[in-house]
């Protein structure tokens, strides 16, 4: 038997259609229908912010007629103290969190993914050593790793901000991953590709991956409300995007000392956040009840 026979070894894959039947089991639950109904008009708005954004985010409109103006037609969430409009800086500063959070959870899910998927595999002293490694790096609390870089590094570059946090996210994804390949292992189709002559990489990329992107896909969501409320933290404590870059942690700072009489500087981005946050949470939550192996064998 060659090589070439292997793809007919029985596997577990994705069924076709898979993906458009998730999303339409996410869609039917209530909850689910929300939370996607959210994104999509917070991503949208993102995407569109240069178009529908009344003014440039950074624009100071008048520095004596316009400052600090409280939420009229003329600008629906008002002026902060240099007369910039915040809807606009909300606009602009929601491509700034979303994609901050999306990137750094995707370099998150590619390196615990990879990692937990040869750890779990490989098994034996390797995985133990790969398990120790992950335990140690979950024992450093990550925001104080964080604020220590910023300290010594103060003019962070975005690029290099969002590999931080994508850098410091993977552990516990690494953990669960690991776990779901180590039951993987056992099963007969991966002992048949051994006896086929498949190698390591192989199985692991054709045989484990496909059997761990449920509990990826969840932890993926959850992963982004994270480092989205994160990069908001730390750009309100000056570590995280600096001005004049506009995301929602510094527009909230802007308005953090006058809270109490110029509240629409900080009440808008942190109702973004709050937002963004409870969608991606909602859809986690979906994800998860649809994924659950039970429910789905039951439909």
């Amino acid at each position: 038997m060659t090589a070439a026979t292997i793809p007919d070894i029985p596997e577990m894959p994705m069924a076709p259609g898979r993906a458009s039947r998730l999303l339409r089991r996410v869609g039917a639950r209530p909850a689910g229908r929300a939370a996607l109904a959210g994104l999509a008009l917070l991503v949208g708005c993102a995407l569109l912010a240069p178009w529908i954004a009344p003014y440039d985010p950074t624009a100071q409109l008048d520095l004596i007629a316009l400052r600090s103006q409280a939420p009229s037609l003329a600008h629906p969430f008002g002026t902060d103290q240099y007369s910039r409009d915040v809807l606009s800086r909300v606009l602009f500063g929601a491509r700034v969190s979303l994609a901050v959070g999306f990137l750094a959870t995707l370099v998150s899910i590619t390196v615990g993914t990879a990692y937990g998927i040869v750890a779990g595999h490989v098994g034996g002293r390797t995985d133990m050593a790969m398990m120790r490694t992950v335990d140690a790096a979950l024992a450093v609390p990550r925001v104080l790793l964080l604020l220590a870089v910023g300290a010594l590094w103060p003019a962070l570059p975005l690029a290099v901000f969002v590999l931080l946090l994508g850098l410091t996210q993977w552990f516990h994804l690494a953990r669960l991953v690991r776990a779901e390949a180590s039951v993987v292992r056992g099963e007969e189709y991966i002992t048949s590709a051994r006896a086929l002559g498949a190698g390591a990489w192989r199985i692991m990329s054709r045989h484990v991956l496909p059997n761990v992107t449920s509990p990826v896909l969840v932890a993926a969501t959850v992963g982004i409300a994270n480092a989205i409320a994160l990069e908001a933290g730390l750009s309100f404590l000056g570590v995280g995007v600096h001005p004049p870059t506009p995301s929602w942690g510094n527009i909230i700072l802007d308005g953090a000392d006058d809270v109490a009489t110029l509240w629409w500087i900080s009440i808008f981005p942190g109702l973004a956040i709050l937002a963004t946050v409870a969608c991606l949470n909602a859809l986690g939550d979906a994800l998860r009840e649809v994924m659950d192996t039970r429910q789905v064998g039951g439909r």
